[in-house]
């Protein structure tokens, strides 16, 4: 795993499962991991650093098929 991966895995160690407290377990929340990756992916659709050559009505319509794409595909919502 690369080092981002790694970072997000460990915003999703919690206390709760379903919402209820478990006393002094900790649970690796899955659900919130895959939104975590998602996320990011969508936030890579956002970046600016997209090659220019490619002419600007170009490249922005591809990235808001790509940032909506990503998100629907995965049924993550903002």
């Amino acid at each position: 795993m690369n080092k981002r991966i790694k970072e997000l895995e460990k915003q999703c160690w919690t206390h709760r499962i379903g919402g209820y407290l478990i006393d002094g377990q900790l649970h690796f929340d899955t659900e919130k991991f895959a939104e975590l990756i998602v996320r990011e992916c969508q936030n890579i659709c956002l970046n600016d650093d997209w090659d220019e050559a490619a002419g600007w009505g170009k490249m922005f319509a591809q990235k808001i098929q790509l940032q909506l794409g990503v998100k629907q595909h995965f049924g993550v919502e903002e």
